[in-house]
């Protein structure tokens, strides 16, 4: 017998518009004559006649009304024939067979899904989207490792990724995958403080519940593929919530002289270590001046020495003139005398010729 997977040889003459076979026509004309001789009577005149021929006629265009589907372009069809999966039918549009025997259903595969925990969204079409049929207030209240209340609030992004184990694998997958969400994070705010909770640990949380969620809908075989866990609001109880805004606001504070500080730290710290390290690159620079100038000074005196002892009287001479040329310049009033010849030329007053003032 054949189990409705089956492809029948002779095709399907609803699809790939192919023309319909000869015992299809010999089955719709054996049909026709069967309602003919019953309903008509066997008369070929009649006002019955036109009822049948109308009724006939609203009775194709109702199949092929209902054998016409189209899926959009992020979705996919799944076909069940008399209730068992037939195929996986991509975007576009398609022909079924009519009168309930082939049903499609649209899977959006391609569309970025998500769920809501503890507030709401207007115009969502999803009933699992929004905690609007449960008491949201309960499914955010949640203990922290610390023992400590909080009110966490979040969003599970997923994909449709297999839509036959989405369908077929597990009954209500959106409730499933709910109770899936908070059971995690239940479980992940538990194993931390409050004040990682609220301040430091979100990334960390997020992470850690995003990873346990895709491990269990695999294990479930949900056919669904985690995206993205992001945290929104996370707030302590009410009766608590004023206490909790002044130790945040004191830790915010402490954080805020904390950061000043260390603003200031920097902002001396490095000046004073550059100003540091300059002076002791000057340091270096001048000794190193020193060294080089003495021992310079210890060779150009050990090449005079050198000479010296070659020609004592021209170098001793030559010694003096060198020196006389560099001293005289730097003296404002000069006065030369020849004490040789004192009957020539006594004196010189060398400002005089210059124009300066003695």
């Amino acid at each position: 017998m054949p189990t409705g997977n089956e492809k029948d040889p002779r095709g399907n003459p609803w699809e790939n518009n192919q023309p319909i076979p000869l015992e299809y026509s010999l089955l719709i004309k054996r049909g026709y004559r069967h309602y003919k001789n019953r309903f008509i009577g066997g008369h070929s005149n009649g006002p019955a006649r036109y009822v049948f021929y109308i009724a006939f006629l609203l009775l194709i265009v109702m199949s092929l009304w209902s054998a016409v589907y189209t899926i959009p372009s992020d979705s996919v069809a799944v076909v069940q024939r008399f209730g068992k999966y037939l195929k996986e039918v991509p975007a576009g549009l398609h022909i079924k067979i009519p009168f309930g025997i082939d049903r499609a259903t649209i899977v959006p595969v391609k569309r970025q899904l998500k769920q809501e925990f503890g507030f709401t969204t207007p115009g969502a079409t999803d009933p699992y989207q929004s905690s609007n049929f449960r008491n949201s207030e309960r499914e955010t209240q949640m203990v922290t490792g610390d023992l400590n209340a909080a009110l966490v609030e979040w969003v599970v992004q997923y994909r449709i990724a297999d839509p036959v184990k989405f369908l077929f694998k597990v009954r209500q997958p959106g409730e499933t995958l709910r109770s899936v969400s908070e059971s995690v994070m239940r479980e992940v705010v538990g194993d931390r403080t409050v004040d990682e909770v609220i301040t430091i640990g979100r990334q960390e949380i997020e992470y850690e519940a995003l990873t346990k969620m895709q491990v269990l809908s695999s294990k479930y075989e949900m056919g669904i593929s985690i995206d993205q866990v992001q945290l929104k609001n996370i707030n302590p109880p009410k009766p608590v919530q004023a206490s909790f805004n002044e130790v945040n606001q004191a830790q915010q504070e402490k954080e805020k002289l904390i950061n000043e500080a260390r603003r200031d730290y920097n902002k001396v710290i490095p000046l004073a270590l550059g100003e540091k390290d300059q002076r002791i690159r000057e340091a270096d620079g001048y000794r190193l001046k020193r060294i080089n100038e003495a021992e310079g000074d210890v060779a150009r005196f050990n090449a005079l020495l050198a000479e010296y002892v070659k020609a004592p009287e021209v170098t001793q001479r030559r010694i003096y003139l060198e020196t006389m040329q560099a001293v005289l310049p730097q003296i404002r009033s000069k006065i030369i005398i020849d004490s040789n010849s004192p009957n020539i030329l006594p004196w010189l007053d060398i400002n005089a010729l210059q124009g300066e003032q003695p």
